[in-house]
């Protein structure tokens, strides 16, 4: 549920912070009082699109921060929030932020770790179910009830299910394309494939054997070099009249006079002693160093040559001798598979044959389950209509199912995932969602046969349906949150009694959230919040406050015509 909306400098809204209630909540207030700033505020820190018009006029940037407590959140929050290198929730509190400014910055938060629009996005999608005064215009696409029918029916998993087989085939059938070529692209493949195997597999690659290689390289094109400076340090140590060995000889001489005149001198000739060791040990080292240097020109090609082979070899296969025998190891497979193309096509052909019979099977499973579900779903929405003020209405639903791999009658709008094979002459394009396509039916009147539900000119008539519609998915539906934004409109009356009772139904299961402006919704209500403008400071500001029970009246009186005594009382009589 949503705890906590805070919002800072968005329209109207100077710095308000708004604790929320369990249950059902209604916002109410006079026109243009700000109450759809609040349902603004709630579209920002959700992901939508941000209007810089909306930051409150003389302040350079505006935010938005909500507070969800996420233990009852069906959606795999956890796993998001890892994925994404995101903070975990601290006692079950997810954090959202949004920010904006005038100049362009726009800056977004999920737990005070920096993160991207769309994945504020995903999550709000898993948090709010939002309906405006236009949203139930969702209704009318078939993928959206085709959702709703499942969910009502707990089909989800069944649904699921198909849908794994077909991006199982899916994958299949991309394979089988790669092997279907014209003859004259399929030598072509396979000479070049041939020729990148011989060429990787020829070089008898060793792990990390171009590091090897180089330093050796290095090494031996500087040999002569080395040969030159090693000796010039030979020469300087031990081989000539003035060298190191020799003065060190002379020095050990004088220091072992000058100890037998002072015996204190002794530590003296020790320290010779020792430098006359380490230089010794140096003039060892240099010759075998010396010795080592190899002055080879036919080495030295020899090198060149693997270094330049192992070079080329990175430059077209990877960066890396890892990456080139990886590569390789995958052109080997691609050239086994292209060399037994017949008998691969073979074996796709039969694996795709399989799972054509799997998707047909589970496909027909999932329609005659939908078959059952619908006189269900019929019923208990016809019975919500019938609260609603449509006595003897009809709900239906028609289902129209089509054979595996041939097309739906009607696209499923966009929520509905589609996948098509990329070969002409064998593709079998099909929903993931089944082999069905459904449409919803209303007659509101009887005596008149159902019409589908996109013919209802009347926008109160689909606020109606929907908010049916939503009384009987409440248990099912995983969304916590549900706001419903003057989605009364057009409804008065005992209905508006009736819509009242729905919105309580709604809220045993869920959060909710109504902005309205019918006095027999607001008082069904388990918080009532009153939006007020004023002027301060030369400013014109929106307020919002959490009424108690003696304000409440006050405020249902307003709504129902002034301050009366009667309106007072009818108020009351809301309120019981």
């Amino acid at each position: 549920m949503l705890t906590t909306l805070r919002i800072k400098n968005l329209a109207l809204v100077s710095d308000l912070t708004l604790e929320l209630q369990p249950g059902c909540n209604v916002i109410t207030g006079e026109t243009g009082a700000g109450k759809s700033i609040i349902i603004g505020a709630l579209n920002l820190v959700l992901g939508e699109r941000a209007d810089r018009s909306l930051i409150r006029s003389g302040e350079e940037s505006c935010s938005v921060e909500a507070v969800f407590d996420s233990r009852k959140l069906r959606a795999p929050l956890k796993s998001f929030l890892e994925e994404n290198g995101l903070e975990p929730c601290e006692e079950h509190q997810l954090v959202l932020k949004r920010s904006f400014s005038a100049s362009g910055t726009n800056r977004q938060f999920i737990n005070g770790s920096a993160t991207t629009l769309a994945a504020l996005g995903t999550i709000g999608e898993w948090l709010v179910d939002m309906h405006g005064p236009h949203d139930h215009q969702s209704l009318l696409h078939a993928g959206k009830q085709l959702l709703i029918l499942d969910a009502f029916g707990g089909l989800d998993k069944t649904r699921e299910e198909f849908g794994e087989l077909v991006r199982r085939r899916a994958i299949l059938q991309e394979e089988k394309s790669a092997l279907i070529v014209d003859e004259k692209t399929y030598a072509q493949q396979l000479d070049l494939l041939r020729f990148q195997v011989q060429e990787i597999t020829g070089a008898r690659l060793q792990p990390n054997e171009d590091d090897a290689v180089e330093e050796e390289f290095n090494r031996a094109s500087n040999a002569a070099k080395l040969l030159q400076l090693s000796q010039a340090a030979l020469d300087a140590l031990a081989e000539n009249e003035n060298a190191l060995l020799t003065q060190s000889g002379v020095i050990g001489r004088v220091l072992a006079e000058l100890q037998r005149v002072d015996a204190g001198a002794e530590n003296l000739v020790a320290l010779h002693a020792q430098a006359g060791e380490v230089l010794r040990e140096l003039q060892t080292e240099l010759s075998r160093y010396a010795d080592k240097v190899d002055v080879d020109p036919a080495r030295l090609a020899e090198l060149e040559e693997r270094l330049n082979l192992l070079n080329t070899l990175k430059r077209k296969y990877g960066a890396t001798l890892a990456e080139v025998s990886a590569f390789g190891d995958e052109a080997k497979t691609k050239l086994a598979s292209l060399e037994s193309r017949d008998a691969e096509l073979a074996r796709l052909n039969a694996a795709l044959e399989k799972l054509d019979a799997e998707i047909l099977g589970a496909g027909k499973k999932l329609s005659a389950a939908r078959q059952k579900v619908i006189p269900q779903l019929s019923k208990a929405v016809s019975k919500q209509l019938d609260d609603l003020g449509f006595k003897q209405s009809k709900f239906d639903v028609a289902l129209t199912s089509s054979g595996w791999g041939e097309r739906p009658r009607e696209p499923l709008g966009k929520e509905d995932e589609k996948i098509e094979s990329p070969t002409r002459g064998d593709a079998r394009p099909t929903s993931s969602t089944g082999l069905d396509t459904i449409e919803f039916q209303f007659a509101p009147n009887p005596g008149e046969p159902a019409k589908p539900l996109r013919a209802i000119a009347s926008s109160g008539e689909m606020a109606r349906v929907m908010l049916a519609l939503k009384t009987v998915l409440a248990a099912e539906d995983q969304i916590p949150v549900l706001v419903f934004d003057e989605v009364d409109a057009n409804v008065g009356g005992e209905t508006a009694n009736t819509v009242g009772e729905k919105m309580r139904q709604i809220a045993a299961k869920r959060q909710v959230f109504c902005i309205t402006h019918l006095p027999q919704v607001a008082s069904a209500a388990d918080a009532h919040y009153v939006v007020t403008k004023s002027v301060k400071n030369g400013r014109t500001i929106s307020e919002i406050t959490l009424l108690d029970k003696k304000a409440r009246v006050t405020e249902l009186a307003r709504m129902l015509g002034g301050q009366t005594d009667a309106a007072r009382k009818h108020a009351e009589a809301l309120l019981k």
